[in-house]
């Protein structure tokens, strides 16, 4: 049976971690959750990606005894493979967490465009506690979340609420424990309402612009748009639609 499972659904694109009852991120099932992101790279008609895990909770993170020696130096970079694969995903990316959300799979959430957040959701980095620490987290959380928040987290281990997570900027979303599912889904649909060359092109510039000042980002989202942008079918179908008054017509990639 297959630790992670993908559908393809109206542009939505639903990737499920399915190893209850803690969706472990053993190797074996960071393996598949690659592979499972490579094929979706090439499927066409993806506009948004829906990641979610079965059970109670999201995920307690990885397999600690695959991070001893000699696995670490394997583990590691594979593991970082993955959520740079996962923030490098061409079309926007939702991430729907419940319960804990311990360690790897924090790590992996990050990664992320969005994050909808069940309001019993707990998110924490307890790597400190072990003797080690989060490398993807280093990387991602100061750019996710403030940068006090990023710092206490990594340092104490201690967990985060959602409704925390939210304040500080990491989450997009907080909704009842029951509608998560729902509020996921339909914040998905909505995105995938758009074009997937505009969406696309949207990620690449928000993405462009971080960590410079703002007239280099500036420039660069203009490149994107007048050089990209408008050598899209859907560029033109969009804005010709407005004048014409009538509904788009997508291309499906």
């Amino acid at each position: 049976m297959n630790a992670v499972t993908w559908t393809l659904d109206q542009g939505v694109a639903h990737v499920k971690l399915d190893a209850p009852p803690l969706n472990i991120l053993t190797r074996a099932l960071l393996g598949e959750l690659g592979v499972a992101l490579g094929d979706l790279k090439r499927e066409h008609g993806v506009r948004v990606l829906l990641l979610t895990a079965a059970g109670k909770h999201f995920s307690a993170g990885a397999d600690v005894a695959e991070h001893l020696p000699p696995h670490h130096a394997a583990l590691i970079p594979e593991f970082c493979y993955t959520v740079n694969a996962l923030a490098d995903f061409p079309q926007p990316v939702i991430a729907a967490v419940q319960g804990r959300c311990l360690g790897g799979a924090f790590e992996l959430v990050q990664a992320a465009d969005l994050i909808v957040a069940a309001a019993g959701a707990s998110f924490a980095q307890p790597e400190i506690a072990l003797g080690v620490l989060p490398p993807a987290a280093c990387a991602l959380l100061p750019r996710r979340a403030t940068a006090a928040l990023a710092a206490r987290v990594i340092y104490t281990g201690d967990p985060v609420s959602a409704d925390e997570a939210e304040r500080a900027g990491l989450v997009a979303q907080v909704v009842p424990d029951a509608e998560l599912e729902r509020a996921a889904a339909a914040l998905a649909a909505r995105i995938a309402r758009h074009s997937a060359a505009a969406l696309s092109l949207a990620k690449e510039a928000l993405r462009a612009g971080e960590g410079r000042d703002l007239e280099r980002a500036m420039h660069e989202a203009q490149t994107i748009y007048v050089d990209q942008l408008m050598a899209t079918h859907d560029a033109l179908e969009g804005l010709r639609a407005f004048t014409e008054k009538r509904q788009p017509v997508w291309r499906h990639a």
